[in-house]
């Protein structure tokens, strides 16, 4: 497909933080692409950070989503001052990596002349008519690669499938200085401990982690944990540090970090220990080993990315597609060459790993569920049943193949 005049990009995510780092392929290919144009992203609130500072992004455009919350004419009179503001950017292509209803009117509200997104499975009637450009995605795939894929059916690609984050040298050093003033030598081993996510039936059981940090102060590791500031995370992560006693290689950082500060002690600590989460995703973007425990999600599609080997997932670059919304055809029947893409996390469930990362989960049959907890309970007993012996040797030999 041959996109003429493009001068101006939008990338659209409205979705949460781990969401939107790992569309950072999909600005590549597009820089790639289109070398002189300015490309935007438009993000909820609170999810900025992560893509603040990366050279790919000329602007970070933010969605306030407390909009949502406004009384109905207060809401009404800003949705409608943010729709005059997209229009007013003069966009000649949108990229939809979201789905929903809102960024569909959104591409659309734009003007853009050339407008790409997922095919729709739900949502308004004659949304895909609202799209110039569509692709189906393969659900199978790992997001990252089905995010990319938005584009390579169009003929826009890239070779360089990493995840990059950008730290502020300040954050760096507000990290190294707390690390510093704990006493903690240069040769010292430091893990990187995140217990918790905005979903607890994504949590393991409290005691269990609060045994992990424990066995690791006992094996001479000093431990940072970090959580969001988000009361319910705060609450389960004080639970775990009560339960794991105090010490003095033990240093609590829940709530006291910004996301950028977050990335900067995953970049310090030679491993991650955490759940399926947001800084997760951080951990692996600046290239710190992961050892994440997965319950009822799908690490074939959210598990750790690991930068250095996700160029052997780089596949050959479907044929040009002419799929508009005149015509109503997806470009997997418009004779675009077909392609098999392979993901890094092959298997349905159970242990695997990719790269540097390792993902500890079930291999159950009811996983992934996508459920939040079995049963709506909130508590998921795939997580449950990981045993505290299994992921001490997971961590055990995670630690002796790593070196920072």
């Amino acid at each position: 497909m041959v996109f003429r005049n493009v001068r101006k990009i939008l990338v659209i995510k409205l979705r949460h933080i781990g969401d939107v780092l790992i569309t950072v392929p999909v600005f590549r290919a597009l820089r790639e692409n289109f070398p002189d144009a300015s490309i935007s992203a438009l993000v909820n609130s609170g999810t900025e950070d992560v893509l603040k500072g990366n050279p790919l992004i000329d602007d970070v455009i933010v969605f306030e989503r407390a909009i949502k919350g406004l009384p109905p004419l207060r809401r009404y009179g800003k949705e409608l001052g943010f729709l005059r503001q997209i229009r007013a950017g003069g966009f000649d292509m949108t990229v939809d990596l979201t789905g929903g209803d809102r960024p569909a009117i959104l591409s659309f509200i734009s003007g853009a002349r050339y407008r790409l997104g997922w095919r729709p499975r739900n949502g308004l009637p004659g949304k895909r008519r609202l799209y110039t450009h569509l692709s189906k995605p393969d659900r199978k795939i790992h997001t990252i690669l089905q995010n990319l894929d938005i584009v390579r059916r169009h003929g826009i690609d890239t070779s360089d499938l990493s995840v990059d984050l950008f730290v502020p040298e300040s954050d760096m050093r507000f990290v190294a200085r707390i690390i510093a003033e704990n006493g903690v030598g240069r040769d010292d081993v430091i893990v990187h401990v995140h217990p918790t996510s905005r979903w607890l039936f994504k949590c393991w059981n409290d005691k269990h982690m609060a045994e992990i940090i424990r066995w690791l102060l006992e094996e001479g590791v000093t431990v940072i944990v970090t959580s969001s500031p988000e009361k319910r995370e705060m609450g389960k992560a004080a639970r775990i540090l009560s339960l794991a006693g105090p010490h003095r290689r033990l240093i609590d950082l829940c709530g006291k970090t910004t996301m950028k500060q977050l990335a900067a002690v995953a970049s310090a600590a030679r491993m991650f220990f955490g759940v399926d989460s947001a800084p997760m995703h951080v951990a692996a973007a600046v290239d710190t080993p992961v050892v994440a425990l997965f319950g009822p999600s799908g690490a074939f599609n959210w598990g750790p990315w690991d930068n250095k080997e996700s160029s052997k997932f780089k596949v050959q670059s479907p044929m040009s597609d002419n799929t508009t919304h005149n015509d109503n055809k997806e470009s997997s029947k418009s004779g675009v060459q077909s392609s098999t893409i392979l993901s890094p996390y092959s298997q349905r469930n159970g242990m695997q790993a990719f790269g540097i990362h390792t993902v500890i989960q079930r291999g159950w049959d009811c996983i992934p569920c996508g459920e939040d907890g079995c049963g709506g309970s909130k508590i998921s007993k795939c997580l449950e049943d990981i045993s505290v012996s299994e992921v001490k040797e997971v961590i055990s030999e995670k630690l002796k193949g790593t070196r920072k």
